[in-house]
């Protein structure tokens, strides 16, 4: 009655398993795309225009996931490798997500995903919000110049349209969509219509996600067309009157695909030519500084929220610009510390605040005041996880003798299998970047979980002989080894507990424990599902087995 009784428990504990791994998997992704900012209902006010503009216009060409390498080989972008050496010339670098719509909203407003209020996943056209922070357009409107925006259709969603007064949008994301895209610019460039302009083009990205990635010789086709695209577009500047940008969002991965923590997908081109811009190679820059330099550049106020900094090295900015910035950037700079520390519930002093312009003193003080937060919130819950993990170490000393040992193992072996079929047979990486879709993320993690999980059965059931014991107890040992292999692959998502909080609230999470969290869910989903299956299995076996010797002892 007894064991009866552990074994109804024990699979109904499988499947309570079963539900927490799939509500918590998908909550977790859902709040990923819920994610706002702990400042979005309290943005900091604009400052004051800086002076006057140091250009007659700026013209952003944005080569939506233009690797760094590709826009370096000058056989593929021969027009950007012109313009790099004409112009200044740096390697970008950018944050976790690396997915466009944060990228876009961190080059405009100069924030930072995790406090800019963009989205940190791409949302679907009409779910996308409109920033809520100031940015450049806005300042640029606010300024009383000309703003125009050509390109893919997320910017009339993230981008406030008041401030837009020429625009053309496309759902298109292929060449064809390209050339739609710079076919309507041209006559606005030609006509010197607008002070800034932002030019989206996309089919670098296509080729990355549907015609094979960079490894593909469409992705150098498609970079080829789009250097093409920016020869018509260089062609109608003046580059002693007119400031021309050429960046991108985002990398992509050799297989195709973004999103995550890898080196090459947080690396971007920077190339600036034109007025008031000094050639050279300035190294690195981060992609936060991409608003504010513009801003300098057109004499426009810093956007409010922006955590970069106005790259004064490589500018010739207008005399009043460079007498007003020292104190717009402390402004501005102060201004953003204390709406961030509000929102934290501190209370900065005077001592706590730094002074003059100098942007990394105060990126410092918003950075202590975000990991002080995390920190503590962090204490209770690694409390948590030591009283969880020391409750199930117990459990499997308490049951050394009937094989623990064999099923820490077999938990090890799973794991071996999993990611050796994950990261070396199929070569993924562990990063959102190489989700394709959720189903088949979903579909391709659960069948390597059920193989995996089906050999280590099979070796427990041979190596132990569970099926040698009544099948009461053959179920009892095949639980003990079910329940060890879930905790085995549950514990980066006890990882995950403590660094991240069970769902993504006022900050952005540390992305890869994030996505091995997802490959941990999904696994213990597997093993709480089918492991009951292979538990049935095991005590079916067990009863033939006996059966068959108790029969052969009675014929005896």
């Amino acid at each position: 009655m007894k064991k009866s009784l552990l074994i109804v428990l024990s699979s109904v504990f499988c499947v309570v398993l079963a539900v927490v791994a799939y509500f918590w998997v998908t909550g977790m992704i859902s709040s990923n795309y819920a994610f706002r900012s702990p400042i979005k209902d309290t943005p900091p006010a604009a400052g004051e225009a800086l002076g006057k503009a140091s250009t007659g216009r700026v013209v952003i060409v944005l080569i939506d996931a233009l690797r760094y390498d590709t826009s370096m080989n000058a056989s593929v972008m021969p027009t950007l490798d012109k313009l790099r050496s004409q112009g200044a010339q740096a390697m970008m670098h950018s944050q976790v997500p690396s997915f466009s719509e944060p990228g876009y909203t961190t080059i405009l407003t100069g924030a930072w995903p995790w406090l800019n209020d963009g989205p940190a996943f791409n949302l679907d056209y009409g779910e996308i919000p409109t920033w809520t922070q100031d940015n450049l357009f806005s300042a640029a409107h606010r300024a009383g110049l000309t703003t125009a925006i050509s390109g893919y259709y997320w910017f009339e969603e993230l981008v406030p349209q008041s401030d837009v007064d020429l625009s053309f949008y496309t759902p298109g994301e292929d060449k064809k969509a390209d050339v739609d895209v710079v076919n309507a610019v041209l006559p606005w460039l030609k006509e010197n219509k607008s002070q800034l302009t932002l030019i989206h083009i996309d089919q670098v990205d296509y080729a990355g996600h549907h015609e094979g990635g960079p490894r593909s010789q469409n992705w150098n086709d498609a970079a080829k067309r789009a250097d093409d695209l920016l020869a018509q577009i260089a062609s109608t500047l003046d580059m002693q009157k007119d400031t021309l940008l050429v960046i991108s969002d985002h990398g992509q991965i050799d297989a195709g695909g973004h999103g995550g923590q890898e080196p090459i997908c947080l690396k971007e081109p920077f190339v600036l030519v034109g007025a008031g811009v000094k050639p050279g190679n300035y190294g690195d820059v981060n992609m936060v500084d991409v608003a504010p330099t513009l801003a300098a550049l057109l004499g426009v106020n810093l956007p409010a929220s922006a955590m970069g900094e106005v790259r004064t090295s490589m500018l010739n900015l207008s005399d009043s610009v460079t007498a007003a910035l020292p104190a717009a950037v402390e402004k501005q700079q102060t201004t953003l510390v204390n709406t961030f520390a509000a929102a934290m519930g501190v209370k900065l002093d005077a001592a706590q605040m730094p002074t003059g312009s100098e942007v990394s003193k105060y990126e410092t003080v918003i950075k202590d005041l975000r990991s002080s937060r995390e920190n503590k919130e962090r204490i209770p819950r690694a409390i948590l996880a030591v009283l969880l993990v020391g409750l199930i170490v117990y459990w499997l000393i308490s049951q050394w003798k009937k094989g623990a040992l064999a099923w820490i193992f077999g938990g090890l072996a799973f794991m071996a299998l999993f990611n050796f079929r994950y990261a070396i047979w199929d070569q993924k990486t562990y990063s959102v970047s190489s989700i394709t879709s959720q189903a088949s993320l979903i579909s391709y993690v659960a069948i390597t979980a059920a193989l995996a999980l089906l050999i280590t059965w099979l070796a427990i059931l041979l190596d132990q002989r569970y099926f040698r014991l009544s099948p009461a107890a053959a179920a009892e040992r095949m639980f003990g080894f079910i329940f060890t292999v879930a905790f085995i692959a549950g514990l980066p998502a006890i990882m995950h507990f403590v660094l991240n909080g069970a769902l993504v609230t006022w900050t952005l999470p540390n992305y890869l424990f994030s996505f091995l969290f997802i490959l941990s869910g999904i696994q213990v989903l597997v093993i709480a599902l089918f492991g009951l299956v292979l538990v049935g299995i095991t005590a079916f076996i067990a009863r033939l087995v006996t059966g068959k010797a108790q029969l052969k002892g009675k014929t005896k």
